[in-house]
């Protein structure tokens, strides 16, 4: 079987169009933790399967090497029954890394940032999401937040010790802390689809921390590393940055047994996570795996999460999240199926109900420029709410819709 769908991937892939930026173009910019080709380096300090394909324009000058990748989507959202709402909104993001040697190591410099304030701060109309607020009064619930106009501004130093082996300190402000798999809007597997994932607050809610320290090393495949950082999530005020703490802390062990695969572990203890219950602290703690294989020019990326929060005071709530993605030249076809845990749904009802989501979509992009594409895409969600609350939503199967352009530098 596996030949097959590797014979498969091989005929679907030779078809000409868009190509990811191949191993030996990105060969310039190395590791950002240590000693291993760029492409393993995920979000933040995670770690992706060492054959995932980047994307993005690469440069280099006067010992400078860099790389600047990023989208702008356009979308128009419907999400159906009372509790939804149709809109139209835009959410972009543009990200430009540079290294350059330091003494015996590398200096790398992360800066990510996004317009997604524009939207407003109640977000986007999304089923079955929670998490933060518009207002500092009231919770956001069937609607996502916009990110932050700064997602990351950090710097990571590297030191190698011999070998395969090196340690790195990072610092972000804001930064994210060594808690959960790669952040969804660069895990390959669930990039395309325009809408947060409702584990979001479960699995890596924290790539947005004002506040991050992290070290750590890294001994061939295995990278173990601990952060300090700011527990809070951040507030309604979107546009610039908020206080600086470090009250928090996490661990993560990753392992990237071979080029296909990475794994990691991790926990965090959060102070005071969420600005409308500051007595609440929580404990997290998440698993993943993601898979990904090269069919030529092309890509299939399968990524299985699980996350716990363990609110105290509070209730022991779990999410499961899978997703997958076929990346073809010119094409996308992606899947993410969800189950989840809530007890905001029903505010201020505190009661707690399981809750899941099947997405599937699919992206059409053609070159317009070199290292530009011009995107036009559709995405169908079909959400399960228990029978306590579908007189709320009127529905045992609430649904969404987002057709949406998109331009980006690939």
């Amino acid at each position: 079987m596996r030949r097959g769908l590797a014979q498969l991937g091989t005929v679907l892939c030779s078809i000409p169009g868009i190509a990811f930026a191949q191993p030996d173009t990105m060969g310039m910019m190395g590791g950002t933790l240590g000693p291993y080709a760029m492409m393993q380096d995920g979000s933040g300090t995670a770690w992706q399967p060492a054959s995932t394909p980047m994307q993005g324009l690469m440069w280099a000058s006067g010992g400078w090497t860099g790389m600047v990748h990023g989208y702008a989507d356009l979308v128009y959202d419907r999400q159906s029954g009372p509790r939804g709402d149709t809109t139209v909104f835009s959410e972009s993001m543009v990200m430009a890394m540079a290294q350059h040697s330091a003494g015996a190591g590398t200096i790398t410099f992360k800066s990510m940032l996004s317009l997604d304030p524009a939207m407003g701060p109640a977000g986007y109309p999304l089923l079955l999401q929670t998490g933060e607020t518009a207002n500092g009064t009231t919770g956001l619930v069937d609607r996502q937040h916009p990110h932050n106009l700064f997602m990351e501004m950090a710097g990571v130093y590297a030191l190698p010790t011999g070998g395969a082996s090196s340690v790195f300190v990072y610092l972000g402000y804001p930064g994210e802390p060594a808690l959960g798999p790669v952040t969804f809007m660069h895990r390959l597997s669930g990039a395309d689809s325009p809408a947060a994932p409702i584990s979001h607050h479960w699995l890596d809610s924290t790539h947005i921390t004002f506040g991050v320290a992290t070290a750590g090393l890294v001994q061939g495949p295995v990278k173990i590393e601990a952060s300090a950082f700011n527990g809070r999530e951040p507030d309604q005020h979107r546009w610039g940055y908020q206080p600086l703490r470090l009250d928090s802390w996490s661990g993560r062990i990753t392992l990237n047994p071979q080029r296909d695969w990475s794994l990691q572990v991790s926990y965090g203890a959060l102070h005071s996570p969420e600005q409308l219950m500051p007595a609440v602290n929580q404990q997290r703690l998440t698993a993943s795996t993601t898979y990904n294989h090269r069919f030529a020019l092309c890509t299939w990326q399968t990524t299985l999460a699980w996350g716990r929060n363990r609110d105290r005071p509070g209730h022991v709530l779990d999410a499961v999240l899978f997703e997958s993605a076929l990346v073809l030249p010119r094409d996308t076809v992606f899947a993410r199926a969800e189950a989840v845990h809530k007890d905001d749904l029903a505010p201020p009802s505190s009661q707690v109900a399981r809750v899941g989501e099947i997405t599937l979509g699919y992206v059409h992009q053609i070159p317009i420029a070199r290292h530009v594409a011009l995107g036009a895409g559709l995405q169908a969600t079909v959400d399960f709410v228990p029978a306590a609350l579908q007189p709320a939503y009127r529905a045992s199967e609430p649904t969404g819709v987002m057709p949406f352009v998109r331009i980006a530098i690939r």
